[in-house]
């Protein structure tokens, strides 16, 4: 029985860890897309989507409602001396005219896709904040274990040289001198711990959904395949932001084109019926009305055709922007793996050096000025080789965040990603 609930709980699991193998420095996509769901931005571009959803019930109705009308009097009739009582009612409703309906659906669907677009955007920027976020942590805590490394090795030293001072091989300064690294080297650790808890609690705020590991994954770099029109493709073709200036700049022109169509007023029809002479006249009457503009709605069209221009002008220069963003990644994704690849070539002949001349103190051929200078350049090429590591990981899942290939948000049910 144990078997066979392990088989099960083993073919239950193994599609959510193979679903990790190509980000195994990462959080479990399961926990980012819940941290992701519930960051404030994300939950207010949802609202916003509500809300445009009710603009656009409201441009479908239309702006006009019926108007009801109903009056009472009272009729003096000089020569007879009578006092007749009259009254009258109405029921009116303004009538958009020709396309002005469809230009109001349109605007209001053009609303919702663009706070659809803001609600993909707000998940694409809350995705960069947590990446840049969970790499700082994991920076912090490397240089927490990089730390922890060097104080064992300087505390090992420490005791080597006490036994060579008791065995007469070693001046007491040699061994104040290698208690004054440990110590230095204990001080840096505790900085270092300081600094890895405060990167911690600077990602789990906005993100209190996320599980730390107790240490992180130091993942290989990997190259970035293909070339820079690729990814420009790739980023350009699926872009929230651009989607929004795109919807934005659709709205204005129809916003335009709804306004110069407005030039022609839309008129008012309306039923009446009166009572007049005191009952003996009953008048029923169909009435329009037609407002006259000297002016003003020539001019609403004007300031709307401009910000129609407007929105297309900020639409071409968020699209050279944006390329321009493209380029910065890609090469920043090339070039982060190429000088992570130089750092760890050069952290391993440091080591290997500093484990030399580390032999050659135990032998008595090397001093311990020499052995401690040589561990510390290890320790500075090492912590540069990680740091270049997580730089290299950091800026190829970025682009890769950026071309929605990680952390991308399924949309109408995962028919569609924006």
């Amino acid at each position: 029985m144990k078997k066979l609930l392990l088989t099960l709980a083993t073919l239950l699991t193994a599609p959510v860890f193979a679903a990790e193998e190509n980000f195994p420095d990462l959080p479990p996509s399961a926990q980012v897309e819940t941290a992701l769901s519930q960051h404030i931005n994300v939950q207010t571009a949802e609202t916003g989507v509500l809300l445009e959803q009710g603009n656009q019930r409201k441009w479908n109705s239309g702006p006009y409602e019926f108007n009801v009308r109903a009056g009472s009097y009272q009729r003096n009739v000089n020569s007879s001396g009578q006092a007749l009582r009259e009254w009258d009612v109405a029921i009116e409703r303004p009538i958009r005219l020709f396309n002005k309906a469809s230009l109001d659906s349109d605007i209001g669907a053009e609303g919702v896709a663009r706070a659809e677009f803001a609600l993909g955007d707000a998940h694409h920027e809350a995705g960069r904040l947590l990446l840049h976020l969970w790499f700082n942590w994991q920076r912090e805590q490397a240089q927490v274990s990089q730390w922890q490394q060097q104080a064992d090795i300087l505390r090992q030293q420490a005791q080597m040289t006490e036994k060579r001072l008791f065995a007469g091989d070693s001046p007491k300064m040699e061994l104040n001198q290698a208690q004054a690294a440990v110590a230095q080297a204990g001080v840096s650790l505790q900085q270092a711990s300081m600094r890895a808890q405060l990167a911690a609690s600077e990602l789990i705020r906005p993100f209190p959904g996320l599980l730390l590991p107790p240490q992180p994954v130091l993942a290989t770099p990997q190259p970035v395949e293909h070339d820079l029109s690729y990814w420009q493709e790739q980023v350009m073709a699926d872009n929230h932001e651009l989607g929004m200036v795109q919807a934005d700049s659709r709205i204005q022109k129809l916003l335009a084109q709804r306004s110069s169509a407005d030039r022609l007023p839309d008129p008012t029809i309306g039923l009446r019926y009166s009572n007049e002479l005191g009952g003996e006249e009953k008048v029923a009457g169909v009435y329009v009305s037609v407002p006259l503009s000297f002016g003003l709605r020539g001019s609403n069209a004007e300031i709307a055709r401009r910000q129609a221009e407007i929105a297309n002008q900020r639409e071409a220069a968020s699209t050279r922007r944006l390329g321009g963003d493209v380029y910065a990644v890609y090469t920043q994704a090339i070039n982060t793996y190429q000088v992570w690849q130089q750092a760890q070539e050069a952290a391993s002949n440091v080591r290997r050096n500093a484990d030399l001349v580390a032999r050659a103190y135990s032998l008595g051929e090397s001093s311990l000025s020499d052995t401690l200078s040589a561990r510390r350049l290890a320790l500075e090429a090492s912590l540069s080789a990680t740091v270049a590591q997580l730089d290299a990981n950091e800026a190829r899942y970025r682009l890769l965040l950026d071309a929605h290939q990680l952390w991308a948000r399924d949309e109408h049910n995962g028919d569609k990603k924006k």
